[in-house]
């Protein structure tokens, strides 16, 4: 148990170390729909080491999403324009949540943002 408890601190600590960098980035709001309240780093790929492609700074509503929260079709709405984000954390996490929804404009802004094709193709199928 001290193992996991030490891992998952080291962790936390190397995540705050690109806080002010990924918060410079996003311009200090909410990197899928602006928002300024309860901003934190999320993690993207957890298993990974991080860097500033694997983390995105999101707002407490935009981080249950990430999560798997189900959204309603506004709060996708608002989160559509990180789908052209040029940071992965960012687009390719929005695409994930939006990929969820069955609407045709949803699938259709996947389709048209400029995630990698691999990430695209697997949440299109």
């Amino acid at each position: 148990m001290a193992k996991g408890y030490q891992a998952n601190k080291e962790r936390q600590e190397e995540l705050q170390s690109f806080g002010k960098s990924v918060g410079k980035r996003a311009g200090f709001k909410c990197e899928w729909c602006e928002s300024k309240d309860d901003l934190r780093l999320w993690d993207y790929q957890p298993d990974l080491s991080p860097d500033m492609d694997s983390l995105a700074l999101l707002c407490q509503n935009c981080r249950e999403l990430a999560d798997g929260r189900r959204a309603d079709l506004n709060e996708l709405r608002s989160i559509r324009n990180a789908l052209w984000s040029n940071v992965p954390a960012v687009a390719e996490g929005a695409a994930r949540v939006l990929a969820q929804c069955k609407e045709a404009w949803a699938r259709e802004a996947i389709e048209e943002s400029f995630i990698d094709e691999t990430v695209k193709a697997d949440l299109l199928k």
